[in-house]
């Protein structure tokens, strides 16, 4: 553990203390209307039956890595995978691009939490922030790496 970071039961007794602030407040409506716009673009959209693409449906452009390099960008299939997870498809989630999914899930406890912290004045924000440690991070970054690795083995244009 961090020796700068108190335990997180330390932490969280700190951050249940009082009320959130009327602009902590509103950070947290601001984070749930975000999270709930991706996610209802994602049930908006229909995920590509390739695993990647998706995002031209919203108007942008074919993935410029892609059409040069025939692989797969470091982002590839996250959109699909965030339409297949706000479908409830949650395998095909993770086989479109599994850092995708990672990403819907968090998208969605963003969601929650940020009503739960507009709705009583938690203080859950501070909390998440607390455990964003480097080693969170860099654990983070991983998963990332490897959902990409994983997008590479199993590319198809």
């Amino acid at each position: 553990m961090d020796a700068a970071a108190p335990p997180i039961s330390a932490a969280w007794a700190a951050s249940s203390r009082g009320a959130a602030t009327q602009t902590a407040r509103l950070l947290a409506i601001l984070v749930s209307l975000a999270s709930a716009a991706v996610l209802g673009l994602g049930a908006w959209i229909t995920p590509d039956a390739a695993g990647h693409g998706s995002h031209t449906q919203l108007g942008l452009p074919p993935c410029a890595w892609a059409v040069v390099l025939h692989r797969p960008c470091p982002t590839c299939g996250m959109t699909t995978a965030v339409s297949h997870a706000a479908h409830g498809h949650f395998i095909r989630a993770f086989l479109a691009q599994p850092f995708g999914l990672v990403v819907a899930l968090a998208l969605t406890v963003a969601f929650w939490s940020g009503l739960h912290v507009a709705a009583f004045g938690s203080h859950l924000g501070p909390l998440y922030a607390r455990l964003m440690t480097p080693r969170v991070l860099w654990a983070i970054a991983a998963v990332a790496a490897a959902s990409w690795a994983y997008k590479w083995a199993t590319w198809q244009a």
